[in-house]
């Protein structure tokens, strides 16, 4: 009798997480859903800093140093209960970042450097253990009319992890496989096949699909807030994944996106919507030991907006990827698989969501609790 009273309990607390999982995996939100019920991306808040100042203390202002050092522009300490000061660290910080990311370097927070911090982006650090592994390859030049203008200097913007990781010389083909708690269909497991085979066409580089999770090189998997990594995901937008550099092998993306699997992103009227194979084809990019790049163009750049395709190799993603691993003897410098309209079908307006049925499932569950209330 107490084992029953148990699992009911358990049952339905396991059901409830089901629900929070798809509450988010539609790909088109009806207009009759009250306005209001669409999530915000966990750093809008971060909007009412602008033209914050150094020696000044404002509220909350911490949230956004926990941001800035958990992406490697203050430095790791083993307390990191930061203060609302506007301090030296933090306007340090905010410098990097602005010449990171080709914006006026200022140190102040300007609307610009705002609406490029409250971006998605990839959960990777731009800066680990305190190397600069994303160092801008331009330069802001002032003319004598006093407007600014960018040089692009002949270097490529491509970074690699500390120590440059990378799989064995001599291993030629990496085996991937998918969590089996998430059982994804094979129009989903189809996606990653084509981000692996962007990097595979310019490389000798070769990714096969095994059904032994434990024993596969590259592991994907969905996962919701906390997974054990010590990276937890955040919910909608925010950080939407990360890998780790090679030889580990993990890719984590969170199950709490709204994850577009083919169609015309762009057309979809979920402000949410997150294309699933412009972020696979930069993480596998990770998984090889590529890190991130000022190249706005590269697939290696950090951030994406929703509602935006990005899957063609840049020249400076197949410059990182050929340093590591050198270049396909078939690869003629221009890619096969490089048209970002591949996925459009019926005029572009159709749509596969990841979890259909369990969002059609959430989305009933709403309108029915709305009308009981």
């Amino acid at each position: 009798m107490k084992k029953q009273q148990l699992i009911f309990p358990l049952t339905i607390s396991f059901s409830l997480t089901l629900l929070i999982v798809s509450a988010r995996l539609f790909p088109d939100v009806p207009s009759w859903i009250p306005p209001g019920t669409l999530p915000v991306g966990p750093w809008d808040a971060f909007r009412n800093f602008t033209g914050c100042r150094q020696g000044e203390n404002y509220n909350g202002l911490s949230n956004l140093k926990n941001y800035f050092q958990h992406f490697g522009y203050i430095p790791r300490s083993p307390k990191s209960n930061f203060s609302d000061d506007f301090d030296d660290d933090l306007q340090e910080a905010i410098k990097t970042y602005q010449k990171n990311f080709n914006l006026n370097v200022t140190g102040e927070l300007d609307d610009m450097t705002l609406r490029q911090v409250m971006l998605p982006r990839c959960g990777v650090a731009d800066i680990i253990n305190g190397t600069t592994t994303m160092n801008a390859g331009k330069d802001t030049e002032t003319t004598s009319n006093s407007d600014s203008k960018l040089r692009f200097h002949t270097v490529s913007h491509f970074t690699v992890f500390p120590g440059q990781p990378r799989w064995p010389e001599g291993k030629q083909e990496l085996t991937y496989a998918f969590f089996p708690g998430n059982e994804l269909t094979e129009t989903v497991k189809s996606v990653f096949a084509t981000a692996f085979a962007r990097w595979s066409e310019v490389t000798t580089l070769k990714f096969t699909e095994t059904t032994l999770y434990s024993g596969a090189d590259i592991k994907i998997g969905f996962f919701n807030g906390d997974h054990g990594d010590g990276e937890p995901f955040d919910g909608s937008l925010g950080t939407l994944a990360h890998a780790f550099s090679p030889r580990n092998g993990r890719f984590h993306l969170d199950a709490a996106e709204d994850w577009v699997v083919s169609g015309d992103v762009s057309k979809s009227s979920l402000p949410t919507a997150v294309d699933l194979e412009s972020v696979a084809v930069h993480e596998i990019g990770h998984l090889l030991g590529l890190g991130h790049s000022s190249e706005e163009e590269a697939i290696m750049f950090p951030t994406i907006s929703s509602r935006m395709k990005k899957v063609v190799l840049a020249d400076d993603d197949v410059r990182g990827i050929q340093y590591l691993y050198g270049t396909n003897p078939s690869f003629n410098g221009s890619t096969v698989i490089s048209s970002p309209e591949r996925n459009i079908g019926n005029g572009g307006c159709s749509l596969t969501s990841l979890w259909s049925p369990w969002r059609l499932f959430s989305l009933l569950t709403f309108v029915l609790s709305h009308f009981l209330l």
